[in-house]
């Protein structure tokens, strides 16, 4: 067994994370994800209010006994959710492991953290991972350069910037972004993270709940399939390469451009039908890097077993290899 201060924090098996993914983080994949050994993760976000993310979260234990967490994820938004709601209402169901991301989550930090719960807050630099341990963040997820969604305006790939947290940070924390196989499992590992945090490659399992067609065009798909919009607007976003994204990074490219000569083409809603009809060019959609990595369509459990058991093995391989050397 892989044994790190991660699985030790959280009560599971192996030191792998599901992303806590909109539209795709619910019952039916952190469930899977938890059973397989991991720390499967609900996106509170996903659910129209407070009320249906407790149904949620007492669905997913009606299919698993072991540890999972909720995602609240702090969105630059005029008219933002209700995050205090949502907060409350998990932790009135139970729920003590949450993954916090985006700006200004002291407060929603400080609320948790007196109820008792263990956090994991994703963070794309350094300073802002020192800031949060300040806050008493339990674990830190560092997003490197080739995550998908949010990486940051820095463009610090995650070699680097995990190096730089082994240096800097007392924390521990998960490798998140560019990870879908034990080969970056172990590189993780090597690098001093406690554990490793995937999204994408989690949308490419059964229990996924995204259509067939999008999971095949993400096994189909190559490191050289994703692109940036909103950089012009310091809010860097990677997804799927298609008409719409690539029309969204024209118009960002006109003198004068605003988020409302995109907000049409942007729409959440949009995103959530690709997932549901199948259509990959209908709208936005978050992947990352990893997807050049993707050549199957495994269970969680299949997938996580399988990282466990060769990552195990590498590591023994090399210990044997330096062994000989010496």
């Amino acid at each position: 067994m892989i044994v790190t201060p991660v699985t030790k924090l959280l009560g599971i098996r192996v030191p792998i994370v599901q992303g806590g993914m909109q539209w795709v983080g619910v019952p039916s994949l952190a469930a899977a994800v938890s059973n397989a050994g991991g720390l499967g993760i609900l996106t509170a976000l996903t659910q129209p209010n407070p009320d249906a993310l407790r149904d949620a979260i007492r669905e997913t234990r009606r299919t698993t006994d072991k540890p999972f967490g909720v995602n609240i994820t702090l969105l630059p938004t005029i008219n933002p959710p209700d995050y205090e709601g949502f907060a409350r209402a998990a932790v009135g169901e139970g729920v003590r492991i949450f993954e916090t991301a985006g700006n200004n989550p002291k407060k929603l930090i400080a609320y948790l953290k007196g109820e008792g719960c263990i956090i994991i807050h994703k963070c794309t630099t350094i300073r802002h991972a020192k800031s949060a341990e300040k806050l008493g963040v339990d674990i830190l997820s560092i997003d490197g350069f080739e995550c998908a969604g949010h990486p940051g305006e820095e463009d610090v790939p995650g070699l680097v910037l995990l190096a730089r947290a082994a240096q800097e940070l007392k924390a521990p924390y998960l490798a998140s972004g560019g990870i879908a196989d034990s080969r970056g499992f172990v590189a993780a590992l090597a690098l001093g993270a406690s554990g490793i945090n995937m999204g994408t490659r989690f949308m490419c399992t059964i229990e996924s709940p995204i259509h067939d067609r999008i999971k095949e065009k993400i096994v189909a798909a190559s490191e050289q399939d994703t692109i940036h919009i909103f950089r012009t607007m310091h809010n860097t976003a990677r997804v799927f390469k298609n008409k719409v994204s690539t029309e969204v990074v024209a118009i960002e490219q006109r003198p004068g451009a605003k988020f409302e000569d995109v907000r049409d083409l942007v729409s959440g809603q949009r995103g959530r039908q690709v997932y549901e009809l199948g259509d990959p060019e209908y709208g936005i959609w978050s992947l990352g890097l990893a997807a050049g990595l993707i050549r199957d369509i495994p269970s969680c459990e299949d997938l996580v077993g399988r990282m466990e058991r060769e990552a195990e093995e590498m590591m023994r391989g090399m210990s044997r290899h330096l062994k000989a050397k010496l």
